[in-house]
């Protein structure tokens, strides 16, 4: 069973203690398996944020102390697109601003249990479809990179460096990258795996990437990456 990660920030300190317990209460009805933290400001959030980016579901008063809830969202939503996002407000002046960050709902307080019952399923059931992502555990955070952000991986001595959105440079075995890719991705050769999605040309010596970037191809690996790029179509 999946374990999901709630966050619920809120500078009012009943406020966000009836959202936590509306969330475990939920998470006992539909036999969620929930990790729920507490966060009483934006800034609380973030510096927890930064250590272990494994949040699912965001709960998010809008109007605090310091950084405002659609603020914490836009710097969430810069390296994370898969988190659910539920705004709850006394206010409805923000509703547009939701559509900056892919707010998936707001609530407002005082807070309707039934439809807050909704909203989660619903954060749930669009985490499940959502495209799955690597698991990468870094010094001093763990980060989740969904696959189609990643372009290649390649090997430097003992060392894997996942390109995406940024380089996340791990001490890993290339092949344990390997079983948690999909068949969107190719294994060129003993130190690279790329994205077949990215390819922009292949040639005999190289992959050309959407983003002018080159992968050299050893020896017999053209014909098996065109191949796989004609099955991947």
């Amino acid at each position: 069973m999946n374990i999901y990660h709630f966050a619920v920030c809120d500078d009012r300190p009943e406020d966000a203690r009836l959202v936590a317990s509306l969330a475990a209460q939920w998470a006992r009805r539909t036999g969620a398996e929930v990790e729920l933290e507490v966060f009483p400001s934006a800034e609380a959030f973030l510096f927890r944020y930064q250590e272990k980016k494994d949040f699912d579901v965001l709960l998010l008063d809008i109007e605090m102390t310091g950084m405002d809830g659609v603020e914490l969202a836009k710097t969430v939503r810069r390296d994370n697109e898969a988190v659910q996002i539920v705004f709850i407000t006394g206010y409805s002046d923000y509703i547009a601003q939701g559509y900056e960050v892919s707010a998936l709902h707001y609530l407002m307080k005082p807070v309707n249990e039934e439809k807050f019952d909704q909203v989660l399923t619903r954060a749930v059931s669009r985490l499940a479809r959502n495209e799955p992502f690597l698991t990468l555990e870094l010094p001093g955070e763990t980060v989740r990179v969904p696959l189609p952000e990643i372009r290649y991986l390649d090997v430097q001595q003992n060392y894997v460096t996942v390109h995406a959105g940024r380089d996340y440079t791990l001490k890993r075995p290339l092949a344990e990258f390997e079983a948690a890719l999909d068949r969107r991705f190719f294994r060129a050769g003993r130190s690279c795996i790329v994205n077949l999605t990215c390819i922009r040309r292949v040639t005999r010596a190289e992959a050309e990437l959407t983003t002018g970037e080159r992968i050299p191809l050893p020896r017999g690996q053209y014909e098996k990456l065109n191949q796989a790029i004609i099955r991947q179509i």
